[in-house]
């Protein structure tokens, strides 16, 4: 472990928090629920580059049991635990591969979190007929996932060089 990985943790973890909380106050509606911009998990991405899968996974999961717990409610925090769980296992195994770029990991990362809000509310309403927003919510993920790969691999290339550095 290099020094200062915790505090670099601490301020990941943060960032992604108020990413977070950002993101609950932007009206982003266009008639499909739960499509958002998907800001905090520029901070999943790049420390999954920079330190790991089990950092990637820590992030992840403090963002979203806090962010669920303060400013969501127990539906929110499921859904975003099942996209959030989904998005990470398929990043990881993409990145294993070595096929892709942080965009395209990103990419792959917004469209399953999207598929795994769309299970878990098909199996919370028991409406098979809610894959009528697949498409939509692939297009969505596709799109997000492209902004936040560009914001990620932008800062991983600035933060790099100091984490090597430790």
């Amino acid at each position: 472990m290099f020094k200062g990985k915790v505090a670099f943790m601490g301020i990941f973890a943060a960032l992604a928090i108020l990413f977070g909380y950002i993101e609950s106050l932007i009206p982003f509606y266009f008639g499909i629920p739960g499509m958002k911009l998907g800001l905090a998990n520029i901070m999943t991405v790049l420390v999954l580059y920079l330190f790991g899968i089990p950092e990637a996974a820590t992030i992840s999961l403090v963002r979203i049991f806090t962010v669920g717990l303060l400013f969501g409610n127990p539906y929110s925090l499921i859904y975003s635990l099942a996209g959030g769980v989904l998005s990470l296992f398929t990043m990881v195994i993409i990145r294993q591969i070595k096929a892709f770029s942080i965009v395209g990991i990103s990419i792959a990362g917004g469209i399953m979190h999207n598929i795994g809000q769309l299970i878990i509310a098909m199996l919370i309403v028991e409406e098979i007929g809610l894959t009528y927003y697949a498409p939509f919510l692939i297009i969505a993920g596709a799109l997000t996932g492209t902004l936040i790969g560009f914001v990620t691999r932008i800062v991983f290339s600035r933060l790099k060089p100091i984490i090597n550095k430790r």
